[in-house]
């Protein structure tokens, strides 16, 4: 009977070791190594706070953490709510269900590197297909990518395109998982669709919108791809996020303390943000979501 009670733990010890392994680890060599520079020898040395200092100070590392917040502001509601009206349409079983369901899923099996080139195609502003439709239905044509005022709503919607059908997937897991009594028994007192959605369908939706929203936050924060193979974080440093700030500092500028106190800054924020939007789905009773 002794040994019985240490089964659970031996089957959950793989996924244990590999979480250790492939997450908190890295998560703790990022940490420290954020407190160390190179000298002039290439040598590491600890130099404490100076990488954080270095960042504080610098005026284009805040343009770029409010080009990552906004961005984050913007894209992060916008997906979640394109992913509940996804999970809506496709939620009660009708003859083209199925061929809707496949089709909101098709962006999943594409991968980030793939969808950005595929979109940076389609997007061209002079032999992008998109820009023919817009001729062709007499609209002027648009620089999508290649604007400092369109790149980040652009990357948004591209990013949204990816996402959205991912995100419906637990959505609409949450919305299955709902009684169809509730919803009948509201009808039969009166009440239309609008007014069952936000009365019965939201409040219950609540875990679900939740994990949906810190996971697509996390997601979000480190959105790196696109901005590399497209952008390359312009024009004008329209779409220079965090991430790539991160890679440009340890890759482009060889400086692997600055590049690590950046990846640090990124999980406290997601790490804040995090808390505040549990805080937000809290039950009434006073319990996370």
């Amino acid at each position: 009977m002794h040994a019985r009670r240490w089964i659970p733990y031996a089957f959950l010890a793989p996924a244990f070791i590999g979480l250790v392994i492939f997450r908190f680890t890295p998560i703790c060599l990022a940490l420290s190594g954020s407190f160390f520079g190179q000298s002039i020898r290439g040598a590491s040395i600890f130099v404490g706070l100076k990488n954080y200092a270095e960042l504080i100070g610098d005026p284009s590392f805040w343009s770029t953490v409010s080009t990552t917040l906004i961005f984050n502001l913007i894209i992060n509601p916008f997906q979640v709510v394109c992913a509940l009206a996804l999970a809506m349409l496709v939620r009660r079983p009708t003859k083209l269900v199925d061929v809707f369901r496949a089709a909101f899923l098709l962006p999943m099996t594409v991968s980030i590197a793939l969808t950005s080139i595929l979109w940076s195609i389609l997007l061209d502003p002079t032999l992008g297909p998109v820009n023919g439709f817009l001729r062709f239905a007499g609209l002027p044509p648009q620089p999508f990518f290649r604007s400092a005022g369109e790149a980040l709503p652009t990357l948004i919607l591209v990013a949204t395109w990816k996402g959205a059908g991912y995100w419906m997937v637990f959505l609409l897991a949450g919305l299955l998982a709902i009684p169809k009594e509730l919803d009948e028994s509201a009808s039969i007192d009166g009440a239309n669709a609008w007014q069952r959605f936000f009365g019965v369908t939201l409040p219950l939706m609540r875990r679900p919108l939740a994990f949906v929203l810190v996971a697509d936050t996390a997601a979000n924060f480190l959105l790196f791809a696109p901005v590399y193979i497209v952008t390359n974080g312009g024009p004008n440093d329209a779409t220079h996020l965090l991430m790539f700030e991160a890679y440009q500092s340890a890759f482009a500028f060889l400086n692997q303390g600055r590049s690590l106190a950046i990846s640090t800054i990124i999980l406290v924020i997601i790490l804040a943000i995090a808390l505040v939007e549990l805080r937000l789905f809290r039950s009434d009773d006073g319990s996370a979501a």
